[in-house]
């Protein structure tokens, strides 16, 4: 059985600022904010949500699926999703633009300030979840373009797939009612924890109220102090893994919700699941880029 992943396919721009945004930010002057930060290391890689997810879940043995949009320059990124046995159908190539692009800005305390420029994305509601297939186990909506994310939970729903949440970046996107009607298809929640304060101020609930509906689970990352999981109002908390080192964050949380979409395929339990996501986004950030971490599967226990 495999796993659907709908969200973006990007091409990340990742550059380091050897300093602390902090110290170049005056809080007096933000009305005429004018900054510019000198990035010595500049380095281009695979990433976007869905090819992130992917590429982890792969390399822990699952059997993603994704369902993307490329522009024209998207065939190298076609090619190596096809190299972990991602097959192509899902997969719309929108000639008259550009691949997905992040740039992205981290300073020494790993705070990151990005841009970014959707192209194809903004077609990815072309794209219609195969509900007739019989071998997809669960899935997950990842930030995408507004209308794809809309479309696809919907369909997934009519499909009777569960899947996760995970607004992540594109949670500003929606207000109150969209955000209830998403809560409503899920049967997963998958946030930060700040993005899960923004999610419960416009709901208009509490994370403990959100646990105590039909949801399976609500899941908040807390960065290296691991995860709170929330199910039927009680929360616990699952501590985070020490990383041998901290080199990129870029890609943790999609490093996390790779894991975590390999053991709900494995049937195991929410809390087993977060334990797996901890230790594989320990891995992640201690190798800079989104997708050239390595995952022994022996050592993982798996």
């Amino acid at each position: 059985m495999s796993a659907l992943i709908c969200g973006s396919l990007a091409f990340d721009t990742i550059t380091t600022f050897p300093g602390r945004f902090a110290q170049q930010i005056l809080p007096e002057q933000i009305h005429i904010l004018n900054v510019s930060f000198l990035v010595p290391t500049l380095k281009r890689e695979f990433g976007g949500c869905a090819g992130n997810i992917a590429y982890t879940l792969a390399k822990l043995g699952g059997q993603p699926r994704v369902m993307a949009a490329l522009g024209a320059d998207g065939a190298g990124y076609r090619e190596r999703m096809a190299g972990w046995g991602v097959p192509g159908d899902l997969l719309l190539t929108v000639d008259e633009g550009y691949t997905a692009q992040a740039i992205i800005i981290t300073d020494q305390d790993n705070n990151q300030i990005t841009a970014f420029h959707p192209g194809a994305m903004n077609f990815a509601h072309r794209i219609v979840v195969p509900a007739e297939r019989g071998d997809i186990a669960l899935a997950i909506v990842a930030p995408d373009g507004r209308d794809a994310m809309i479309q696809h939970a919907q369909q997934l729903a009519d499909a009777k797939i569960p899947f996760i949440f995970d607004p992540g970046q594109g949670l500003p996107m929606f207000d109150g009612e969209d955000l209830k009607r998403f809560i409503a298809q899920a049967s997963w929640v998958a946030v930060n924890d700040y993005e899960a304060k923004m999610l419960s101020d416009r709901v208009g609930l509490s994370l403990e109220a959100l646990s105590r509906s039909h949801l399976r689970g609500v899941i908040v990352t807390l960065g290296s102090e691991g995860c709170e999981v929330w199910q039927q109002g009680v929360r616990t908390h699952v501590p985070g893994v020490k990383a041998e080192a901290v080199i990129d964050p870029t890609g943790c949380g999609d490093a996390f919700r790779g894991a975590l979409l390999y053991g709900l395929e494995l049937g195991w339990d929410l809390v087993r699941c977060v334990e797996l996501g901890n230790r594989v986004g320990a891995i992640k950030i201690a190798c800079a880029g989104p997708q050239n971490h390595t995952l022994d599967r022996s050592a993982l226990g798996l």
